[in-house]
């Protein structure tokens, strides 16, 4: 009967854990507020502070979003993933909408000539979303200025690979990253030609880094840190025939 009970216990312990690990891994509900900016097809089409461009052909399309500076911590949150769902808030949030899932691919400026609760709501130290109109119809009325939500950290769910796409001249490369699974935030990345060892990257800004050497005629190999800690290797993205404005596609966290 005690060796039951002991395994009965030890069950109960390792299923706790599991949840508590869940819910770590997802993160914690927090506060924050939103809005949509309003484009010609109802999502946002290019990217800013990001650097990501096109955001239909970086695969984020509708579901990205231009943060406050609480939250864009000077880009080094680009490509990570919000879960973000609209509370407390009768009239605006449509009842029993499910959470959306926003990546970070912009800055939303500040406007210190407004007040926080209109028309400021991403000065600094407030905590905001803006969205894309056809992402904000998803959890609220479109009518609604602002609604209050809930946000949380989770992992990334991408297609295909990490990209690449290159860029530079002969004194310089730069690399936008992007496409990046899990985490999604890419924090290190180092390049390697077939006549280097491994270079590191520094932000340029956003997800675009660089470092000052001539890489042209040999295969490209990258290396991608994530913010937590994770490291991803592609070897030979690109081929010794690369040229600049290409994009290639490596390995997925």
């Amino acid at each position: 009967m005690g060796v039951l009970r002991s395994t009965f216990l030890c069950l109960i312990v390792m299923q706790t854990c599991k949840l508590i690990a869940a819910s770590d891994a997802a993160g914690e509900w927090r506060s924050a507020t939103a809005t949509y900016s309003k484009e010609t097809d109802g999502s946002l089409i290019t990217g800013g502070a990001c650097g990501y461009g096109d955001l239909h052909r970086a695969t984020y399309g509708k579901y990205s979003a231009g943060l406050s500076a609480m939250l864009f911590s000077r880009g080094s949150t680009c490509g990570a993933c919000f879960e973000l769902r609209c509370v407390d808030h009768i009239r605006w949030c449509l009842p029993g909408s499910p959470p959306v899932i926003l990546t970070a691919t912009d800055f939303c400026p500040p406007n210190y000539g407004l007040s926080a609760d209109y028309g400021g709501w991403c000065n600094f130290p407030q905590e905001h979303f803006e969205m894309s109109e056809a992402a904000f119809a998803e959890i609220a009325e479109r009518r609604a200025d602002m609604v209050p939500v809930q946000y949380r950290r989770v992992s990334c769910v991408r297609t295909g690979g990490l990209r690449f796409t290159l860029s530079g001249n002969s004194r310089f490369v730069q690399v936008l990253v992007t496409n990046v699974g899990l985490d999604g935030e890419a924090i290190a990345v180092k390049v390697k030609g077939s006549r280097t060892g491994w270079l590191p990257m520094a932000r340029n800004w956003g997800q675009n880094w660089q470092c000052s050497v001539d890489l042209r005629g040999q295969p490209l190999s990258f290396e991608v840190t994530t913010s937590d800690r994770r490291t991803l290797t592609s070897y030979n993205v690109a081929p010794p025939s690369w040229q600049f404005s290409q994009t290639f596609e490596g390995k997925q966290f």
